[in-house]
């Protein structure tokens, strides 16, 4: 069960200071054209998510590998293309590696595309529901493949006693091994955004409706 990291006090902290750790912080994103007050929230999200993970490393371990899904490459060459995927991501990445640690891939190129590709055929939509469901099936079998690639690179990765940071989409089925503690970066405007966004949707529905 993955651990809430307001809910970790420092006695409690002491037995996570040893063994692999995993600290997860879900993606967000924002775009230009995105309204002033959801810009606020956004800004507020990558803040909250930098204080909680220095209140993490304080308490039990500094991290020591960084991951980022929809990033092939690792290094110097997977953080520059993550500077244009997301630069507020970008940023914490940036901080850790400067800091010593290092920028890992968790994706395999040609299982990334298979499954953005069939996201997108998903996202057109069908006329056929035979097509549909063959398709459905198709990106829910490359989905299984590459979220167990990503798990396996991880276990590989992730030495005994190091602390990892993984930007990750909200949902993943991410099945990850035994032996790391899973430390979930959930910051309090998280909920504010959830919000927001439910809300866009229900208008956007009802003005279709009407």
């Amino acid at each position: 069960m993955a651990k809430q990291v307001g809910k970790i006090e420092k006695p409690a902290a002491e037995r996570f200071k040893h063994g692999k750790k995993l600290y997860l912080v879900p993606l967000v994103y924002s775009g230009k054209d995105s309204p002033d007050d959801y810009k606020e929230k956004y800004r507020c999200y990558w803040q909250q998510v930098s204080e909680q993970l220095i209140n993490l490393e304080t308490k039990i371990g500094k991290v020591s590998q960084v991951y980022h899904e929809s990033i092939s490459e690792s290094g110097e060459a997977g953080m520059k293309t993550l500077e244009s995927l997301n630069p507020d991501s970008y940023q914490i990445a940036r901080s850790k590696c400067d800091d010593g640690a290092v920028f890992e891939t968790i994706e395999e190129q040609e299982l990334l595309e298979e499954v953005m590709d069939w996201g997108r055929c998903i996202l057109f939509g069908f006329v056929s529901k035979r097509v549909a469901s063959k398709v459905a099936a198709f990106y829910t079998e490359a989905s299984g493949k590459r979220y167990e690639f990503m798990a396996k690179r991880i276990g590989e990765t992730l030495k005994d006693d190091e602390a990892g940071l993984l930007f990750i989409t909200e949902g993943h089925r991410v099945q990850f091994p035994a032996d790391i503690e899973i430390f979930s970066i959930s910051p309090p405007v998280l909920d504010e955004i959830h919000r927001w966004l439910r809300d866009r949707v229900e208008e956007k529905q009802g003005k279709d409706n009407d």
